[in-house]
């Protein structure tokens, strides 16, 4: 039976065991993919000092599960899916922390890379999350990139 799992949380995650659990004891499950967000410094070497200190997420609880749950939605109409596992992290995370966790598992590879990488896309296009980066400069919210509404406009074809 087919199941999804979503979580929004302040407490990091073992990307070891959250993939262990998406095994499937009676051999259905053909293949797993796994994306693992971190949290970038992507700051301008050529200023020191300014580099990324803290990035701070915060979501609204319950829309995000729900557009969360919509993402995987459409992915579950594309492609034939066993599980689905979305881990996102707010508050106060450092440079290097895990900020997101998606894996899909599937009969056959095709379903499951394509799927993570369309929930990913839709995530960072449509989830309600919010960033706050804060440098020694300044904090400043983060914006939403047009790389990424470009990456999940590409699905709109397929």
């Amino acid at each position: 039976m087919a199941s999804t799992y979503i979580q929004v949380q302040t407490s990091d995650f073992d990307i070891g065991h959250e993939t262990a659990l998406m095994r499937d004891p009676d051999g259905r499950v053909g293949a797993i993919a796994t994306f693992t967000g971190l949290v970038r410094d992507l700051h301008d070497a050529s200023l020191p000092g300014d580099g990324l200190q803290e990035m701070f997420l915060e979501h609204y609880p319950g829309m995000t599960e729900k557009s969360l749950q919509r993402i995987v939605d459409q992915a579950r109409e594309r492609w034939e899916l066993i599980d689905v596992r979305i881990i996102h992290r707010v508050g106060s995370l450092r440079p290097c922390d895990q900020i997101v966790f998606v894996a899909t598992s599937s009969a056959h590879r095709v379903d499951s890379f394509a799927a993570c990488q369309f929930i990913m896309d839709y995530l960072k296009k449509d989830a309600p999350f919010w960033k706050k980066e804060k440098t020694s400069r300044q904090d400043h919210w983060v914006e939403q990139k047009d790389t990424d509404l470009e990456a999940a406009d590409k699905w709109k074809d397929k």
